[in-house]
């Protein structure tokens, strides 16, 4: 670095410079950087100016300083943008039902529960178990031969010996046969959605008797 009358030019840059500690942001802002290169110039020997190409790299360097703000601002809106209409989304899913890749669905007996399981191979024999919230077995559905794709299944709501069972969270358990071999299916219920959070990377769904539930893995928005 260069002197002027004696006085080294890196003693004054020392009072711009950043104090780093675990309290402040370690990053070299534009402003910083820019009154850096402001007393440089100010500071150095008209006798022994400072190269042209080391000039030029130095303002290279701002440019990009100042270009990676202005993406940071861009990107800043654009998220805000996204988040707003997050929110819009979200308040029209509250109290609507939307169909999840879960086994637990809260049901009114009182009415025919519709849901379906994931085949991924054409099966001999498909059956779902129906379970209590006590993990008793209350209904066994027969579904017989399926060919891969969505297989569509009803629960009446009733028990083995045809009891109407009571309103309450069950689990289903779909199963499929291969030979002499039994694999359990993914199976697609519907829920009610209660409300929803935002915030973090997704959007969250509070399902009844489910729990939250990220937005990309609804399968299915209904009325």
């Amino acid at each position: 670095m260069s002197t002027v009358d004696g006085v080294s030019s890196s003693s004054v840059l020392d009072k711009y410079q950043v104090k780093q500690d675990s309290t402040q942001n370690k990053e070299l802002g534009k402003d910083q950087f820019l009154n850096l290169l402001v007393a440089q110039l100010n500071n150095q020997n008209p006798l022994e100016p400072q190269g042209n190409g080391e000039f030029i790299a130095q303002l290279a360097q701002f440019s990009t300083v100042e270009g990676v703000e202005k993406l940071n601002s861009s990107m800043e809106t654009i998220l805000s943008g996204y988040q707003s209409s997050q929110a819009l989304q979200a308040s029209s899913l509250v109290g609507r039902k939307v169909i999840v890749p879960v086994d637990k669905a809260v049901v009114d007996t009182s009415e025919s529960f519709k849901a379906s399981a994931v085949l991924p191979t054409s099966s001999s024999n498909v059956y779902v178990n129906v379970y209590d919230s006590a993990g008793a077995v209350v209904s066994r559905i027969n579904l017989g031969e399926q060919q891969a794709g969505n297989v569509s299944f009803i629960w009446d709501g009733k028990d083995s010996s045809g009891n109407v069972m009571k309103p309450g969270t069950y689990r289903f358990e779909a199963q499929a046969t291969y030979g002499n071999e039994t694999k359990g299916l993914y199976t697609l219920l519907p829920a009610n959605v209660d409300s929803v959070t935002l915030g973090g990377n997704e959007l969250m769904l509070n399902l009844a008797g489910i729990g939250n539930v990220p937005l990309s893995q609804v399968q299915v928005i209904g009325q």
